[in-house]
Protein backbone atom coordinates (compact mmCIF):
# COMPACT_ATOMS: atom_id res chain seq x y z
CA UNK A 1 0.00 0.00 0.00
CA UNK A 2 2.47 2.49 1.15
CA UNK A 3 5.03 3.81 -1.89
CA UNK A 4 8.47 5.54 -1.05
CA UNK A 5 8.50 8.57 -0.02
CA UNK A 6 8.82 11.16 -2.92
CA UNK A 7 9.33 14.45 -0.94
CA UNK A 8 6.92 16.54 -2.99
CA UNK A 9 3.84 17.70 -2.45
CA UNK A 10 0.07 15.98 -3.97
CA UNK A 11 -1.46 18.10 -6.45
CA UNK A 12 -4.85 16.38 -6.90
CA UNK A 13 -3.78 13.39 -8.96
CA UNK A 14 0.03 14.60 -9.90
CA UNK A 15 2.97 15.54 -7.65
CA UNK A 16 5.21 18.55 -7.11
CA UNK A 17 8.80 19.07 -7.85
CA UNK A 18 11.67 18.64 -6.02
CA UNK A 19 12.99 22.27 -5.52
CA UNK A 20 12.54 25.46 -3.25
CA UNK A 21 12.66 25.56 0.26
CA UNK A 22 13.51 22.27 2.35
CA UNK A 23 12.54 20.77 5.08
CA UNK A 24 12.92 17.00 6.66
CA UNK A 25 11.54 14.70 9.60
CA UNK A 26 13.29 15.10 13.03
CA UNK A 27 13.24 12.12 15.97
CA UNK A 28 12.85 14.19 18.27
CA UNK A 29 13.72 11.08 20.90
CA UNK A 30 17.02 11.19 19.48
CA UNK A 31 17.69 14.18 17.80
CA UNK A 32 18.12 12.19 14.09
CA UNK A 33 16.92 13.90 10.45
CA UNK A 34 14.72 11.73 8.57
CA UNK A 35 15.08 11.73 4.72
CA UNK A 36 14.10 12.35 2.26
CA UNK A 37 14.09 16.05 2.25
CA UNK A 38 10.48 17.73 1.24
CA UNK A 39 10.29 20.82 -0.44
CA UNK A 40 7.67 23.80 0.14
CA UNK A 41 5.09 24.22 -2.72
CA UNK A 42 5.64 27.12 -4.89
CA UNK A 43 2.84 29.75 -5.61
CA UNK A 44 2.36 28.24 -8.89
CA UNK A 45 1.22 24.95 -7.52
CA UNK A 46 -0.51 26.85 -4.39
CA UNK A 47 -2.63 28.49 -7.28
CA UNK A 48 -2.87 24.85 -9.27
CA UNK A 49 -4.11 23.13 -6.13
CA UNK A 50 -7.12 25.75 -5.72
CA UNK A 51 -8.09 25.65 -9.08
CA UNK A 52 -8.01 21.63 -9.66
CA UNK A 53 -10.35 22.29 -6.26
CA UNK A 54 -12.47 24.69 -7.41
CA UNK A 55 -13.18 22.67 -10.77
CA UNK A 56 -13.57 18.93 -8.64
CA UNK A 57 -16.43 20.67 -6.17
CA UNK A 58 -18.21 21.26 -9.06
CA UNK A 59 -19.22 17.80 -9.67
CA UNK A 60 -17.90 16.28 -6.43
CA UNK A 61 -20.00 18.62 -4.20
CA UNK A 62 -23.54 16.92 -6.27
CA UNK A 63 -22.19 13.32 -5.47
CA UNK A 64 -24.74 11.05 -3.32
CA UNK A 65 -23.87 10.61 0.20
CA UNK A 66 -23.70 6.75 -0.98
CA UNK A 67 -20.76 7.71 -3.01
CA UNK A 68 -19.20 10.02 -0.68
CA UNK A 69 -19.30 6.69 1.65
CA UNK A 70 -17.76 4.79 -0.43
CA UNK A 71 -15.11 7.51 -0.43
CA UNK A 72 -14.44 7.92 3.15
CA UNK A 73 -14.62 4.17 3.89
CA UNK A 74 -11.50 3.69 0.98
CA UNK A 75 -9.85 6.15 3.01
CA UNK A 76 -9.97 4.34 5.83
CA UNK A 77 -9.05 1.08 4.76
CA UNK A 78 -6.23 2.31 2.58
CA UNK A 79 -4.57 3.82 6.18
CA UNK A 80 -5.37 0.51 7.66
CA UNK A 81 -3.52 -1.12 4.91
CA UNK A 82 -0.56 0.95 5.07
CA UNK A 83 0.09 -1.11 8.37
CA UNK A 84 3.66 -1.11 10.07
CA UNK A 85 5.43 1.64 8.04
CA UNK A 86 2.81 4.38 9.02
CA UNK A 87 3.77 3.25 12.66
CA UNK A 88 7.34 3.29 12.55
CA UNK A 89 7.54 6.17 10.61
CA UNK A 90 5.27 7.88 13.01
CA UNK A 91 7.11 7.41 16.28
CA UNK A 92 10.00 8.16 14.44
CA UNK A 93 9.02 12.07 13.71
CA UNK A 94 6.95 12.41 16.97
CA UNK A 95 8.70 10.06 19.51
CA UNK A 96 5.23 8.88 20.24
CA UNK A 97 4.91 5.31 21.32
CA UNK A 98 3.66 2.50 18.83
CA UNK A 99 0.43 1.91 20.84
CA UNK A 100 -0.49 5.75 20.62
CA UNK A 101 0.39 6.04 16.95
CA UNK A 102 -1.48 2.49 16.52
CA UNK A 103 -4.59 4.05 19.20
CA UNK A 104 -4.45 7.08 16.68
CA UNK A 105 -4.95 5.12 13.66
CA UNK A 106 -8.04 3.18 14.55
CA UNK A 107 -9.35 7.02 15.89
CA UNK A 108 -8.88 7.92 12.51
CA UNK A 109 -10.59 5.22 10.65
CA UNK A 110 -13.34 5.21 12.90
CA UNK A 111 -13.99 8.82 12.75
CA UNK A 112 -13.91 8.40 8.42
CA UNK A 113 -16.48 5.59 8.96
CA UNK A 114 -18.69 7.90 11.56
CA UNK A 115 -18.79 10.12 8.66
CA UNK A 116 -19.58 7.79 5.54
CA UNK A 117 -22.49 6.54 7.72
CA UNK A 118 -23.79 9.78 8.71
CA UNK A 119 -23.61 11.03 4.65
CA UNK A 120 -25.27 7.52 3.59
CA UNK A 121 -27.85 7.84 5.71
CA UNK A 122 -28.73 11.39 4.52
CA UNK A 123 -30.85 13.37 7.65
CA UNK A 124 -27.69 15.60 8.76
CA UNK A 125 -28.69 18.14 6.03
CA UNK A 126 -31.04 19.22 8.10
CA UNK A 127 -34.29 19.51 5.30
CA UNK A 128 -37.08 21.63 6.40
CA UNK A 129 -39.99 22.17 3.96
CA UNK A 130 -42.56 24.38 4.76
CA UNK A 131 -45.57 23.69 1.35
CA UNK A 132 -47.63 26.27 -0.56
CA UNK A 133 -50.91 27.66 0.70
CA UNK A 134 -52.23 29.51 -2.12
CA UNK A 135 -55.09 30.43 0.26
CA UNK A 136 -53.41 32.01 2.76
CA UNK A 137 -55.19 35.49 3.75
CA UNK A 138 -54.74 38.10 2.93
CA UNK A 139 -51.15 36.99 0.89
CA UNK A 140 -50.63 33.34 -0.07
CA UNK A 141 -48.10 31.38 1.48
CA UNK A 142 -44.89 29.99 -0.95
CA UNK A 143 -43.51 26.63 -0.81
CA UNK A 144 -40.20 26.89 1.11
CA UNK A 145 -37.53 24.10 1.19
CA UNK A 146 -34.19 24.31 2.60
CA UNK A 147 -31.12 22.10 3.17
CA UNK A 148 -27.40 22.19 4.22
CA UNK A 149 -25.15 22.63 1.20
CA UNK A 150 -20.97 22.45 1.20
CA UNK A 151 -19.53 25.25 0.71
CA UNK A 152 -16.33 25.05 -1.52
CA UNK A 153 -12.61 24.01 -1.04
CA UNK A 154 -11.11 23.73 2.54
CA UNK A 155 -7.72 24.46 3.60
CA UNK A 156 -6.83 22.27 6.75
CA UNK A 157 -4.15 22.25 8.60
CA UNK A 158 -2.51 19.33 10.20
CA UNK A 159 -1.80 19.85 14.24
CA UNK A 160 1.72 18.89 15.32
CA UNK A 161 0.17 16.87 18.40
CA UNK A 162 -1.64 13.93 16.92
CA UNK A 163 0.18 12.76 13.06
CA UNK A 164 -3.05 11.26 12.49
CA UNK A 165 -6.76 12.24 13.97
CA UNK A 166 -6.15 15.76 13.60
CA UNK A 167 -3.75 15.93 10.84
CA UNK A 168 -4.39 14.56 6.90
CA UNK A 169 -6.87 11.85 6.85
CA UNK A 170 -8.35 13.46 10.32
CA UNK A 171 -11.63 15.22 11.76
CA UNK A 172 -11.76 18.40 9.52
CA UNK A 173 -10.60 16.57 6.07
CA UNK A 174 -13.28 13.67 7.29
CA UNK A 175 -16.12 16.33 7.77
CA UNK A 176 -15.58 18.81 5.07
CA UNK A 177 -15.24 15.71 2.82
CA UNK A 178 -18.48 14.36 3.80
CA UNK A 179 -19.76 17.50 3.59
CA UNK A 180 -18.81 17.70 -0.49
CA UNK A 181 -15.62 19.78 -0.27
CA UNK A 182 -12.61 19.37 -1.56
CA UNK A 183 -9.72 19.57 0.78
CA UNK A 184 -6.22 21.21 0.51
CA UNK A 185 -3.78 19.97 3.45
CA UNK A 186 -1.17 22.12 4.74
CA UNK A 187 1.34 19.27 6.18
CA UNK A 188 2.93 19.85 9.37
CA UNK A 189 6.73 19.95 9.43
CA UNK A 190 6.89 17.37 12.00
CA UNK A 191 5.56 14.85 10.54
CA UNK A 192 6.10 15.03 6.83
CA UNK A 193 6.61 11.18 6.33
CA UNK A 194 3.90 10.46 7.83
CA UNK A 195 1.51 12.93 6.22
CA UNK A 196 2.55 11.30 3.09
CA UNK A 197 1.87 8.03 3.57
CA UNK A 198 -1.79 8.91 4.49
CA UNK A 199 -2.09 11.70 1.93
CA UNK A 200 -1.03 8.59 -0.80
CA UNK A 201 -3.93 6.91 0.22
CA UNK A 202 -6.63 9.61 0.16
CA UNK A 203 -5.24 10.18 -3.17
CA UNK A 204 -5.41 6.50 -4.28
CA UNK A 205 -9.25 6.09 -2.80
CA UNK A 206 -10.13 8.95 -4.73
CA UNK A 207 -8.47 7.44 -7.85
CA UNK A 208 -10.19 3.82 -7.24
CA UNK A 209 -13.69 5.76 -6.25
CA UNK A 210 -13.23 7.80 -9.93
CA UNK A 211 -13.28 11.22 -8.11
CA UNK A 212 -12.64 14.71 -9.60
CA UNK A 213 -8.88 15.55 -10.10
CA UNK A 214 -8.50 18.09 -7.19
CA UNK A 215 -10.53 16.27 -4.77
CA UNK A 216 -7.42 16.18 -2.45
CA UNK A 217 -4.05 18.20 -2.20
CA UNK A 218 -1.68 17.93 0.32
CA UNK A 219 0.96 20.61 0.38
CA UNK A 220 4.40 21.20 2.35
CA UNK A 221 5.49 24.15 3.35
CA UNK A 222 8.95 25.21 5.43
CA UNK A 223 7.62 27.80 7.19
CA UNK A 224 4.43 30.13 7.48
CA UNK A 225 4.61 31.13 4.20
CA UNK A 226 2.60 28.39 2.21
CA UNK A 227 -0.61 28.27 4.81
CA UNK A 228 -0.47 31.96 4.48
CA UNK A 229 -0.98 31.77 0.63
CA UNK A 230 -3.43 29.01 0.69
CA UNK A 231 -5.90 30.81 3.48
CA UNK A 232 -5.23 34.33 1.03
CA UNK A 233 -6.23 32.04 -2.01
CA UNK A 234 -9.58 33.52 -3.21
CA UNK A 235 -11.03 30.14 -3.91
CA UNK A 236 -10.48 29.16 -0.74
CA UNK A 237 -13.97 29.07 1.45
CA UNK A 238 -13.14 27.70 4.77
CA UNK A 239 -9.95 27.14 7.02
CA UNK A 240 -9.77 24.28 9.76
CA UNK A 241 -6.88 24.60 11.86
CA UNK A 242 -5.66 23.02 14.98
CA UNK A 243 -2.43 24.49 16.68
CA UNK A 244 -1.63 27.64 19.07
CA UNK A 245 -3.29 30.72 19.54
CA UNK A 246 -0.75 32.71 17.78
CA UNK A 247 -1.45 30.96 14.63
CA UNK A 248 -4.88 30.63 15.07
CA UNK A 249 -5.03 34.53 15.27
CA UNK A 250 -3.06 35.09 12.79
CA UNK A 251 -4.84 32.42 10.10
CA UNK A 252 -8.41 34.42 11.48
CA UNK A 253 -6.57 37.72 10.75
CA UNK A 254 -5.77 36.90 7.09
CA UNK A 255 -9.00 34.99 6.48
CA UNK A 256 -11.21 38.40 7.98
CA UNK A 257 -8.93 40.70 5.60
CA UNK A 258 -9.54 39.11 2.81
CA UNK A 259 -12.09 41.08 -0.16
CA UNK A 260 -14.21 38.03 0.19
CA UNK A 261 -13.74 36.98 4.11
CA UNK A 262 -14.03 33.56 4.85
CA UNK A 263 -14.62 31.27 8.13
CA UNK A 264 -11.74 29.98 10.21
CA UNK A 265 -12.58 27.67 12.54
CA UNK A 266 -9.40 27.57 15.08
CA UNK A 267 -8.76 25.07 17.85
CA UNK A 268 -6.24 27.55 19.85
CA UNK A 269 -5.79 27.30 23.70
CA UNK A 270 -6.99 25.68 27.05
CA UNK A 271 -6.08 25.35 30.05
CA UNK A 272 -9.34 22.96 30.48
CA UNK A 273 -9.60 23.58 34.70
CA UNK A 274 -10.69 20.97 37.03
CA UNK A 275 -12.83 21.65 40.06
CA UNK A 276 -12.10 19.37 43.24
CA UNK A 277 -15.24 19.97 46.17
CA UNK A 278 -14.22 19.11 49.76
CA UNK A 279 -16.57 15.91 50.06
CA UNK A 280 -14.69 14.69 46.90
CA UNK A 281 -11.09 14.81 47.83
CA UNK A 282 -11.66 14.12 51.35
CA UNK A 283 -13.53 10.54 50.06
CA UNK A 284 -11.45 10.18 47.34
CA UNK A 285 -7.83 11.64 47.77
CA UNK A 286 -5.62 8.81 46.47
CA UNK A 287 -7.62 8.10 43.44
CA UNK A 288 -8.06 11.83 42.30
CA UNK A 289 -4.77 12.32 42.64
CA UNK A 290 -3.27 9.50 40.31
CA UNK A 291 -5.85 10.50 38.21
CA UNK A 292 -5.28 13.38 37.44
CA UNK A 293 -1.39 12.75 37.32
CA UNK A 294 -2.36 10.43 34.49
CA UNK A 295 -4.19 13.35 32.58
CA UNK A 296 -1.53 16.17 33.52
CA UNK A 297 1.33 13.80 31.84
CA UNK A 298 -0.47 11.35 29.51
CA UNK A 299 1.53 12.51 26.01
CA UNK A 300 3.74 14.55 27.67
CA UNK A 301 0.85 17.19 28.36
CA UNK A 302 0.92 17.53 24.62
CA UNK A 303 -2.55 17.43 24.63
CA UNK A 304 -5.16 19.85 23.76
CA UNK A 305 -7.58 18.74 26.79
CA UNK A 306 -4.85 18.64 29.67
CA UNK A 307 -5.95 20.08 32.43
CA UNK A 308 -3.93 22.96 33.40
CA UNK A 309 -5.68 24.38 36.09
CA UNK A 310 -7.03 22.66 39.79
CA UNK A 311 -9.34 24.75 41.93
CA UNK A 312 -9.93 23.10 45.19
CA UNK A 313 -10.49 24.36 48.67
CA UNK A 314 -7.20 25.46 51.32
CA UNK A 315 -7.86 23.13 54.19
CA UNK A 316 -5.50 20.23 55.42
CA UNK A 317 -7.21 17.66 52.89
CA UNK A 318 -6.37 19.76 49.82
CA UNK A 319 -2.72 19.94 51.38
CA UNK A 320 -2.40 16.47 51.71
CA UNK A 321 -3.85 15.93 47.88
CA UNK A 322 -1.24 18.30 46.79
CA UNK A 323 2.03 16.58 48.52
CA UNK A 324 0.69 13.42 46.85
CA UNK A 325 0.59 14.63 43.43
CA UNK A 326 3.02 16.69 43.98
CA UNK A 327 5.75 13.16 45.11
CA UNK A 328 4.02 12.18 41.91
CA UNK A 329 5.03 14.78 39.51
CA UNK A 330 8.53 14.58 41.40
CA UNK A 331 9.33 11.14 40.94
CA UNK A 332 7.72 11.00 37.13
CA UNK A 333 11.07 11.44 34.97
CA UNK A 334 11.34 12.94 31.73
CA UNK A 335 9.08 12.99 28.58
CA UNK A 336 9.71 13.47 25.17
CA UNK A 337 8.05 16.94 23.45
CA UNK A 338 6.74 16.30 20.40
CA UNK A 339 9.57 18.93 18.20
CA UNK A 340 12.16 21.19 19.21
CA UNK A 341 9.98 24.45 19.17
CA UNK A 342 7.55 22.66 21.66
CA UNK A 343 10.30 21.70 24.10
CA UNK A 344 11.58 24.93 24.37
CA UNK A 345 8.24 27.44 24.95
CA UNK A 346 7.49 24.80 27.53
CA UNK A 347 11.20 25.06 29.18
CA UNK A 348 10.90 28.85 28.93
CA UNK A 349 6.95 28.79 30.06
CA UNK A 350 7.86 26.69 33.38
CA UNK A 351 11.24 28.86 33.85
CA UNK A 352 8.99 32.44 33.79
CA UNK A 353 6.59 30.51 36.54
CA UNK A 354 9.41 29.68 38.71
CA UNK A 355 10.56 32.78 38.82
CA UNK A 356 7.76 34.54 39.78
CA UNK A 357 7.71 35.46 43.78
CA UNK A 358 3.89 34.91 43.52
CA UNK A 359 4.10 31.42 42.15
CA UNK A 360 4.96 28.36 44.63
CA UNK A 361 6.90 25.98 42.88
CA UNK A 362 7.03 22.15 43.94
CA UNK A 363 10.13 20.29 43.59
CA UNK A 364 10.44 19.03 40.15
CA UNK A 365 13.51 18.39 37.48
CA UNK A 366 14.08 21.48 34.97
CA UNK A 367 17.09 22.60 32.98
CA UNK A 368 17.79 24.03 29.51
CA UNK A 369 19.47 20.84 28.72
CA UNK A 370 16.51 18.80 29.19
CA UNK A 371 14.65 21.16 26.37
CA UNK A 372 17.52 20.94 24.16
CA UNK A 373 17.39 17.11 23.91
CA UNK A 374 13.34 17.66 23.47
CA UNK A 375 12.74 16.03 26.53
CA UNK A 376 10.92 17.90 29.71
CA UNK A 377 9.91 17.31 32.90
CA UNK A 378 6.44 17.50 35.34
CA UNK A 379 6.00 20.82 36.41
CA UNK A 380 3.25 21.63 39.54
CA UNK A 381 2.72 25.44 41.13
CA UNK A 382 0.43 26.76 43.08
CA UNK A 383 -0.98 30.38 44.12
CA UNK A 384 -3.93 31.37 46.10
CA UNK A 385 -7.25 32.22 44.89
CA UNK A 386 -6.45 36.36 45.55
CA UNK A 387 -3.19 36.18 43.40
CA UNK A 388 -4.46 33.95 40.24
CA UNK A 389 -7.60 36.80 40.20
CA UNK A 390 -4.36 39.28 39.67
CA UNK A 391 -2.52 38.26 37.62
CA UNK A 392 -3.63 36.92 33.93
CA UNK A 393 -1.05 35.22 32.70
CA UNK A 394 -2.05 32.30 34.87
CA UNK A 395 -4.84 31.88 33.11
CA UNK A 396 -2.44 31.50 29.95
CA UNK A 397 -1.81 27.69 28.66
CA UNK A 398 1.64 26.10 29.32
CA UNK A 399 1.74 23.27 26.70
CA UNK A 400 3.58 20.21 28.23
CA UNK A 401 3.35 18.29 31.67
CA UNK A 402 2.40 20.68 34.07
CA UNK A 403 -0.59 22.32 36.09
CA UNK A 404 -1.48 24.98 38.26
CA UNK A 405 -3.32 24.60 41.78
CA UNK A 406 -5.42 27.67 42.74
CA UNK A 407 -6.57 27.33 46.40
CA UNK A 408 -9.65 29.63 47.91
CA UNK A 409 -10.95 29.88 50.92
CA UNK A 410 -14.87 30.34 50.49
CA UNK A 411 -17.43 29.65 47.75
CA UNK A 412 -17.23 33.06 46.93
CA UNK A 413 -14.15 32.97 45.94
CA UNK A 414 -14.84 29.44 43.72
CA UNK A 415 -17.02 31.50 42.15
CA UNK A 416 -15.24 34.07 41.42
CA UNK A 417 -12.32 31.91 39.96
CA UNK A 418 -14.57 30.32 37.37
CA UNK A 419 -15.80 33.63 36.14
CA UNK A 420 -12.55 34.67 36.17
CA UNK A 421 -11.98 31.68 33.13
CA UNK A 422 -11.63 32.68 29.27
CA UNK A 423 -13.20 30.10 27.14
CA UNK A 424 -11.60 26.29 27.37
CA UNK A 425 -12.43 23.06 25.61
CA UNK A 426 -13.40 21.34 29.02
CA UNK A 427 -14.21 21.81 32.54
CA UNK A 428 -14.27 18.88 35.28
CA UNK A 429 -16.22 18.68 38.65
CA UNK A 430 -15.54 16.08 41.04
CA UNK A 431 -17.79 16.28 43.77
CA UNK A 432 -20.45 13.90 45.48
CA UNK A 433 -24.29 13.86 43.88
CA UNK A 434 -24.57 16.48 46.91
CA UNK A 435 -22.08 19.19 46.06
CA UNK A 436 -23.01 18.39 42.31
CA UNK A 437 -26.36 19.74 43.46
CA UNK A 438 -25.58 22.15 46.02
CA UNK A 439 -22.70 23.39 43.36
CA UNK A 440 -25.71 24.48 40.52
CA UNK A 441 -24.38 28.04 40.25
CA UNK A 442 -20.60 26.87 39.62
CA UNK A 443 -22.30 24.45 36.36
CA UNK A 444 -24.21 27.82 35.09
CA UNK A 445 -21.22 29.58 35.14
CA UNK A 446 -19.15 26.98 33.39
CA UNK A 447 -22.02 26.16 30.83
CA UNK A 448 -20.85 29.72 29.31
CA UNK A 449 -17.13 28.94 29.43
CA UNK A 450 -16.46 25.48 28.11
CA UNK A 451 -17.54 23.25 25.33
CA UNK A 452 -17.61 19.62 27.85
CA UNK A 453 -18.57 19.56 31.47
CA UNK A 454 -17.06 16.15 32.70
CA UNK A 455 -18.13 15.07 36.33
CA UNK A 456 -15.97 13.02 38.28
CA UNK A 457 -13.89 12.19 35.13
CA UNK A 458 -10.77 13.63 33.48
CA UNK A 459 -10.93 15.81 30.28
CA UNK A 460 -8.51 13.79 28.60
CA UNK A 461 -9.81 11.33 26.11
CA UNK A 462 -12.22 12.92 23.52
CA UNK A 463 -15.11 10.38 22.84
CA UNK A 464 -15.41 10.19 18.97
CA UNK A 465 -19.18 10.06 18.90
CA UNK A 466 -22.01 11.97 17.52
CA UNK A 467 -23.12 14.03 20.81
CA UNK A 468 -19.23 14.77 21.33
CA UNK A 469 -18.54 18.63 22.05
CA UNK A 470 -14.97 19.65 21.19
CA UNK A 471 -15.31 23.29 20.99
CA UNK A 472 -15.65 26.09 22.94
CA UNK A 473 -15.41 29.88 23.84
CA UNK A 474 -13.05 32.20 22.78
CA UNK A 475 -9.82 31.69 23.29
CA UNK A 476 -9.93 28.09 23.00
CA UNK A 477 -11.59 28.00 19.44
CA UNK A 478 -12.38 30.71 16.70
CA UNK A 479 -15.97 30.31 17.12
CA UNK A 480 -17.58 28.50 20.24
CA UNK A 481 -20.94 27.24 18.27
CA UNK A 482 -19.22 24.57 16.47
CA UNK A 483 -16.82 21.14 17.41
CA UNK A 484 -13.89 19.90 15.32
CA UNK A 485 -14.96 16.31 16.55
CA UNK A 486 -18.24 14.21 15.98
CA UNK A 487 -20.52 14.54 13.56
CA UNK A 488 -21.82 17.75 14.52
CA UNK A 489 -18.26 18.60 13.03
CA UNK A 490 -19.70 18.41 9.29
CA UNK A 491 -21.66 22.00 9.83
CA UNK A 492 -18.75 23.69 9.75
CA UNK A 493 -17.87 23.20 5.79
CA UNK A 494 -21.91 24.05 4.91
CA UNK A 495 -24.30 26.24 4.59
CA UNK A 496 -28.37 26.27 4.31
CA UNK A 497 -29.53 26.92 0.78
CA UNK A 498 -33.39 28.00 0.51
CA UNK A 499 -35.47 26.97 -2.69
CA UNK A 500 -38.59 28.78 -2.50
CA UNK A 501 -41.42 27.41 -5.47
CA UNK A 502 -39.01 24.89 -6.83
CA UNK A 503 -40.59 22.70 -9.49
CA UNK A 504 -40.56 19.00 -7.45
CA UNK A 505 -38.62 17.22 -10.32
CA UNK A 506 -35.65 20.21 -9.93
CA UNK A 507 -35.25 19.98 -6.35
CA UNK A 508 -32.38 17.77 -4.73
CA UNK A 509 -33.58 14.82 -3.80
CA UNK A 510 -33.44 15.33 -0.14
CA UNK A 511 -36.28 18.10 -0.54
CA UNK A 512 -38.79 16.20 -3.29
CA UNK A 513 -41.91 15.27 -2.58
CA UNK A 514 -41.41 11.65 -2.37
CA UNK A 515 -38.20 11.78 -0.16
CA UNK A 516 -36.53 8.98 -2.41
CA UNK A 517 -33.46 9.49 0.71
CA UNK A 518 -36.03 8.71 2.82
CA UNK A 519 -34.45 10.31 5.54
CA UNK A 520 -36.06 12.64 8.43
CA UNK A 521 -37.28 15.98 6.95
CA UNK A 522 -39.04 19.10 9.40
CA UNK A 523 -42.42 19.19 7.12
CA UNK A 524 -45.08 22.40 8.10
CA UNK A 525 -42.82 21.69 11.41
CA UNK A 526 -43.11 17.95 12.52
CA UNK A 527 -40.31 15.53 12.15
CA UNK A 528 -41.34 12.77 9.40
CA UNK A 529 -39.75 10.28 6.97
CA UNK A 530 -42.94 10.79 5.28
CA UNK A 531 -43.64 11.49 1.40
CA UNK A 532 -45.11 15.30 0.70
CA UNK A 533 -48.52 15.90 1.16
CA UNK A 534 -50.31 19.30 0.13
CA UNK A 535 -53.29 19.66 2.08
CA UNK A 536 -53.73 23.32 1.02
CA UNK A 537 -54.65 22.61 -2.46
Amino acid sequence: MASELEGTSIIGYSRGVARGEKLQGYNPATGEKLGPLYYSASDEKINHAAKLAEKAFESYSRMSGREKGIFLRRIAANIEGIGEPLVIRAVQETGLAPARIQSETGRTCHQLRMFAELVEEGSWVDARIDVADPNRKPASKPDVRSMYRPIGPVAVFCASNFPLAFSVAGGDTASALAAGNPVIINAHYSHPGTAELVGTAIREAALSCSLPDGVFSLLYGAGYGVGQKLVRHPLVKAVGFTGSRRGGLALMQIAASRPEPIPVFAEMSSINPVFILPRAIKDRCDEIAAGLYGSVTLGAGQFCTNPGLVVLKEDEESRKFSSKLGDMMKQSGTFTMLNPGISLAYSRAVAEREKSAYVRTFPHQHSEVLAERCQASAALFHVDARTFLTHPDLNEEVFGPSTLLVTHTSREELLEIARHLEGHLTATIHGTEDEIREHRDLIAILEKKVGRIVYNGFPTGVEVCHAIVHGGPFPATSDGRSTSVGTGAIYRFARPVCYQNFPNSELPDELKNENPRGISRLVDGMLTRDSVVNRHQ
